[in-house]
Parts: structure tokens; sequence; C-alpha cells
């Protein structure tokens, strides 16, 4: 089977959270289930540089008034197709963002382009041929179901998947007659959204299946809570939705074969980790103070509870602790956390961006890796944090509440517990688990062993990957079936977490 992905940022070619990894690792593990995945990403800087010896697979005229050269290479074991167009992708600044930290004003422009072009090149318009099903993610890419189904009216099996619902893609009603697409795509059955214009929307309603990254997620963004106004939407698709946890790429993320940690080590050889604790104080500046190491490696965003990371520093160093955060975001949750380490020099360290190897540093020699959302819909740095025998501390929600078992008196009498988890996600608590964790660290060896029971835990793309095979190859199979009109109707032989 032939499935062509497409995203705007895939790793290791750009990337800037954990989109990136899973577009990254899930084409390499479906592989074992005779499914070849070809990724389409957009030809940014990083990606033309990273690679130089691609092939020019044709063009395509006419995208929303630009003309892209498509372009093909082998990286990582991935499969990629470039779409280059540079007035649209070859600037300075991330894939969304300029490099004054505004989005990009034309991204509705861009990933439009980026859409039709991957359902033109789905339906064999160049050189690699028809794709089978197509996977989309988030909102960047989900106007290609749109194009599909009334541009081209084609009967094409469409995935969606939620990779994080906070960011939709609106973008005013202008837009609209600009998107090549006809009258009736433009109304509130597809695209109109609260007077505006909703890709994420559109994306939903057009595709056959939507999964999201964890089963607790898809059930939470049900409500209106955490439905971010389009839980109506979800609900009218909910026979349709899936969620399926992410997993790791175990051979990118691997304690006892990384290259860009200074000591390698497994369970069995923990001792080794000191090495690695020293590297990372050395890089923040700060000298040892013999107590837990408190990490956190996110977005500094309201989401992440990143707002919170001042106070509980407050409170680690009341109890001899330390902390390095590794972030970037809102401008005033950088600021707070610059002014705490001023205030702890010795005790606070923080770097404002990121960096892949320093992200592989701080799992690697961290005691405690912090993630404190008030919402998650996976998280991929707790499984990092585990595999490399960093304890998470997180906010139970989302897919922290489905991969984390709180390290609770009866948790730690049966050996499961690999984590501490809180609720709700308020200074307060906040605090009582930071609290909870340093005590917990004062037992060296029982905290030895919720380090290698951690390290125990199974989260590579293995059980994952099979759930996505079933549905593509269900999707595959229902094609064959429905007419061109007809509705798209099939069963799961084995259904994973669908809601």
């Amino acid at each position: 089977m032939n499935v062509l992905s497409i995203v705007s940022e895939v790793y290791p070619l750009i990337k800037t959270g954990g989109l990136a990894d899973v577009a990254g690792a899930l084409p390499k593990a479906l592989r074992l289930h005779g499914i070849d995945v070809l990724t389409l990403v957009p030809g940014y800087p990083q990606v033309l540089e990273h690679l130089p010896n691609r092939a020019r697979v044709g063009d395509l005229d006419d995208l929303l008034g630009h003309r892209a050269v498509v372009s093909r290479a082998e990286t990582g074991g991935l499969d990629v197709l470039v779409l280059e167009v540079p007035e649209l992708y070859q600037r300075g600044g991330g894939p969304y963002i300029g490099p004054d930290g505004r989005d990009h004003p034309d991204n509705w422009l861009r990933f439009a382009v980026l859409s039709l072009a991957g359902a033109r090149i789905a339906l064999g318009h160049l050189a690699p041929g028809k794709a089978d099903v197509v996977h989309v993610h988030d909102w960047q890419t989900a106007l290609t179901p749109v194009y599909l189904r009334y541009a081209f009216r084609s009967p094409l099996p469409v995935m969606c998947t939620i990779h994080n619902l906070a960011f939709q893609g609106q973008f005013s009603y202008d837009i609209a007659p600009w998107l090549g697409l006809p009258p009736a795509a433009l109304g509130f059955e597809c695209l109109e959204y609260y007077g505006g214009v909703g890709y994420l929307k559109a994306g939903l309603l057009c595709s056959d299946i939507v999964t999201t990254v964890s089963p607790t997620y898809a059930r939470e963004i049900l409500s209106p809570d955490l439905g971010m106004g389009l839980d109506g939407v979800l609900q009218q698709r909910r026979s349709a939705l899936y969620g399926i946890v992410n997993g790791i790429d175990a051979e990118i993320w691997s304690p006892g074969a990384d290259p860009l940690i200074p000591r390698r080590y497994d369970a069995r050889s923990l001792v080794r980790r000191r090495e690695n604790r020293a590297a990372l104080l050395e890089r923040f500046g700060l000298p040892d103070a013999n107590g837990p190491l408190f990490a956190a490696l996110t977005r500094l965003t309201w989401q992440k509870g990143a707002d919170l990371l001042s106070e509980a520093a407050e409170e680690i160093v009341s109890h001899g602790g330390q902390l390095v955060v590794c972030g970037q975001g809102d401008p005033d949750v950088e600021a707070a956390l610059l002014d705490c380490a001023g205030r702890f020099p010795d005790r606070v360290g923080v770097h404002i961006g990121y960096a892949e190897e320093l992200a592989h540093l701080i799992v690697s020699g961290c005691d405690v890796l912090m993630q404190p959302s008030r919402f998650e819909p996976c998280g991929l740095t707790q499984l990092y944090a585990m595999r490399y025998g960093a304890i998470p501390l997180v906010g139970r929600t989302g897919g922290l509440a489905e991969t984390i078992i709180d390290a609770n008196d009866a948790a730690m009498a049966r050996g499961v517990a690999t984590g501490f988890q809180f609720h709700p996600v308020d200074p307060h608590s906040f605090r009582e688990a930071v609290r909870r964790t340093c005590e917990a660290f004062e037992d060296r060896e029982a905290w030895t062993s919720l380090q290698r029971q951690a390290m125990k835990a199974d989260f590579s793309w293995d059980r994952s990957a099979f759930q996505y095979a079933q549905l593509f190859e269900a999707l595959q199979a229902a094609r064959r079936v429905r007419g061109e009109e007809g509705e798209l109707t099939y069963a799961m032989v084995d259904e994973p977490n669908s809601v």
C-alpha cells in the first residue's frame, strides 16, 4: 500500500515540536506492516540544505498563482518529496513564524498551496503515481481533503491526525475566494467557521477518519472545555474518531547508543548518568548542589504550564534542588524565568531556544523532567525522559495521564510506578508535587528502582503502528467497495482506541 503523508515539518529535516518527530518515525514503523509512506514537506531553507542531492521529479503549475518544482530524496529511512516554491517557503524565521516573532502574514496561502499540491500529487499528477491513502496532519495540511472532495470530486480516502487542537488555522473570510475552491466548499458545511475560514474544521469534515494522539485526548476534545470550539464538529465525527498513543523512535532516542550524550548507559549502569549530569550543569553554568536536578524542556506557553515554573523553582531550591529550563515562547514567561535565574544564579539555569543536542543532554542528565501541561494531546518528552531514566513530573491530562503511572504508595509497593502526576494544574498542586518528588529522591535505592521501572516502559512504535496500519488497510478496502457518491463504511477487525 502507498500512503502520501503531507506535513508542515518532519524530523530530521525541520522541527518545531512533536509533530516532526511523529512524521519522521511513523513511516519507518509502518514499513514493517507493508505500508510505504512518501512524505511531502515544504522546501524551507533547512530542508533544502539537508537534501543537497535531491532529484527533480516534475513541476506543478497553477498552485493558486504559484509554480512549484517537486524534488525527491531519501534521508534517515524516509522517502521525501520537497515542494519548492521559493517565494513562499525560502525565507527567514521558522516554518510558521518570521524573524520578528510573528506569524508569517501569508500562512493561509503557504499552507493552502501545500494542501493543493498534496491533493494533486496524491491523484497522480506527478511521476510518483497515485496514492492509495492520504494522511494529513494538523491545520497546515487539512485543506488537502477539501481540495480532493470539492475541487477534484475524488473519493480518495484521507486520514486526518490532530496533533494539537489548539492550532486550527483560522483566517479572515476575505481569503475564501482566493483558495481556488467552488462556492459549495465555502459555506458553513465546510470552510466557514464563526464568520471566518477554518482549515482544520474543514479538514475534519472532509476526511474519512480522524485520529488524535492518545485515547484520553480523543475523549477530552469531545467536551466544550477542551474541544476548542470544535467539539460540535468532533461529536459529529465521533464514529470516525480514534485515539492512538504516539511512539518514539527507539533508534534516535536510546541512552545506550545516543551519539549526542557524553556518556552512554542502560538500566544496569545508571551510575554513568552522573557524567551527563555534570555536563548538563556545566552547560548551564551551575555548580552541583548534590540535590535533585529538575528540568523543563518545553514550549514556554500557558498550555504547557510554563508560567508555573518560576514558582516551582522556589520550591525546588528550598529543598536543595536545582532547575534547568530549555524552551521558548511567551515573552512574559521567558522574562519571568530569566529573572528567576538571576535570583538563584547557582540553582537555576535558563536557555531560551531549542537545540536537539541539548534536548538529549537534558533527558540523559536530569533527575526529574517536568511537564505541568494544562492540556496535552500526547506528549513525547515524558516518553524520552522515561527511556533515559529521568522521572517525569506531569499534569494529569491527555497523553500524560495515559503514559505515566503515578508513584503513589500502592504503585511503588507493586513496583509499577514510572513518574509523578498532579491535578489540578495550579501553583499549589504543582508545588506539592515538587515537594513529593524531592522527598522521594531522598531514598536513593527506591529512586533507582523507580528509574529502572520507567526505563522498562515500552513506547516504541510497534503497537501504535499496527493500529495505524489497521486503519489504513480499512480505508483502502472501503475505497474498493464504495461507489463514486457513496458513503465510506467499514468494520475494524480489532478496533484501536475508538471513542
